[in-house]
This record gives structure tokens, C-alpha cells and sequence, in this order.
């Protein structure tokens, strides 16, 4: 009997530790995070200290995604204000803004935005709408 107990235990404690080893858990800290909705760039500036991105998108889903996916790729040593705005809703004389942010590249950046070195800040447009 105490040989079949051992085994049955050894079993049990092999099952277990498979188990643990094959799920994950969320308390470390790791979440997926959105992906960035499509999105187009339609105007970037390329000079200066600080310079304007301009990002239209058709959705206000997972506009921080965007930003972060945008900012992402600014590695230029500058300051960037990222301006996302709807494709749809907006004038000549107006944007459809939904979202605004802020990214400090390298000293440079950190200068012309205020803002720490490698800092980045995003804020949406509060009640904004993009069918």
C-alpha cells in the first residue's frame, strides 16, 4: 500500500507541476496591451526642436495605443507633439481632434516639451467622436 501511495503522489505532484508550468499568471504585472487601430500619418515634421506629428484614425478605440505606437517611432533628438485627430468630422479651419500627446526625445526634446528626458504624455479630447 505505501508503494502505491508514493506513486500516486508522485503522479499528482508531476500533474501539478505541469499544470503551473503551462498556465500563466497576471500577477506579475505583464498585460497585453491593445494593438493600435489602423491609422495613417499625414504629416510629420522632420527638422526643429520641436516638431508636429499629425495621425488620423477612423475610431476613438485604443487611441492611446496609437500614440504609444506612434511615439514608439520618434527617435530623433527633438521635441514632439503628437496630434491624433478623426478622419472623418473635421474642417479646413478645424481638426476633429481626439487626442493629444507629448514625447521628449533625448535632451533636446526634454527642453522644448518641459517635459523629462524620454517622457511621453497623452490625453484625449474629452466627449470627442469619430464615426
Amino acid at each position: 500500500m505505501r508503494i502505491r501511495h508514493t506513486a500516486a503522489t508522485a503522479a499528482a505532484t508531476m500533474l501539478l507541476a505541469l499544470t503551473t508550468a503551462c498556465t500563466s499568471s497576471s500577477d506579475n504585472g505583464d498585460t497585453a496591451k491593445p494593438a493600435a487601430p489602423k491609422y495613417e500619418i499625414t504629416h510629420q515634421d522632420d527638422t526643429g526642436n520641436q516638431r508636429e506629428v499629425v495621425v488620423e484614425v477612423e475610431t476613438t478605440k485604443n487611441l492611446e495605443a496609437v500614440f504609444e505606437d506612434v511615439a514608439g517611432k520618434l527617435d530623433d533628438e527633438a521635441g514632439y507633439f503628437v496630434l491624433i485627430n478623426c478622419t472623418s468630422g473635421g474642417a479646413k479651419a478645424a481638426d476633429n481632434r481626439l487626442a493629444n500627446g507629448r514625447v521628449a526625445v533625448g535632451k533636446m526634446g526634454a527642453a522644448s516639451t518641459g517635459m523629462n528626458e524620454g517622457d511621453r504624455e497623452f490625453e484625449p479630447v474629452k466627449g470627442a467622436t469619430c464615426p
